[in-house]
């Protein structure tokens, strides 16, 4: 699991003041660097017993190596005007004008909105997780219905270890971010959490009920999230 080895700890790279996560590796010898385009964080990775403080001051001398690193990460999926990004697997495009309406709607291929420039990106933000909360509400609901298991509440958040979660009172809860993924991909991870309605594991018979559940092999759905998740990530932050 990473940490901060303290909340205040960050790197400043090319005058940007990036996150720095510390982890103790057990078996390691030496300091290890990486860079998570999908979080805009810097990994730092350390000996146990090494001083921490000793750790940071190295890292920081790793300027050049990072800046390289980072220059080469993908960039932010901007909620901007003209900008495309996936929704519900398809491109559709950000038009707005300041003559329309606030409110967005939805085409085949766009998203129109008006209103004050500077609020587009938190108003495209919360019209999203609506959706997703709307669209996995239903799913999950439909799911736990014809499986006829007991659900609790249905929620959305932004969680960036995991797409879904089940507790054990039955509360699941999602990434909102799925509602950018492929229909086929959501309703995999849905049957996934609602399949934990009945087996709180990852057994074979776990499996077995999610496969039932979703009604067909959910590996496709868990291989395009593994190629295409830190993308989803990079959606609107």
């Amino acid at each position: 699991m990473w940490w901060n080895g303290n909340s205040d700890d960050r790197l400043t790279i090319g005058g940007v003041a990036y996150p720095l996560k510390v982890r103790r590796h057990a078996r390691t010898r030496a300091f290890r660097l990486s860079v998570d385009p999908a979080k805009g964080e810097i990994r730092l990775g350390l000996p146990p017993g090494v001083s921490l403080r000793k750790a940071i001051k190295w890292a920081g001398e790793q300027q050049d190596w990072l800046e390289r690193q980072l220059a080469t990460a993908p960039s932010t999926i901007l909620l901007v005007p003209d900008a495309v990004f996936p929704l519900e697997g398809r491109e559709v495009r950000i038009d707005w004008s300041p003559k329309r309406p606030r409110k967005v709607v939805r085409h085949a291929d766009c998203l129109q909105l008006g209103g004050p420039f500077d609020s587009i990106s938190p108003r495209l933000l919360r019209w999203l997780r609506e959706l997703a909360r709307e669209t996995l509400v239903r799913e999950t609901e439909e799911y736990a219905g014809t499986a006829g298991l007991n659900l609790g509440t249905v929620s959305v958040g932004d969680p960036r270890s995991r797409w879904g979660s089940c507790s054990s009172n039955g509360n699941i809860r999602y990434s909102w971010r799925l509602i950018c993924a492929p229909p086929f991909v959501r309703q995999a991870t849905v049957a996934h959490e609602v399949a934990h309605l009945a087996h709180m594991d990852h057994s074979a018979a776990f499996h077995a009920k999610h496969a039932e559940i979703y009604g067909g092999d959910p590996r496709p759905a868990r291989k395009w999230l593994r190629q295409n998740g830190a993308m989803l990530h990079r959606i609107g932050v």
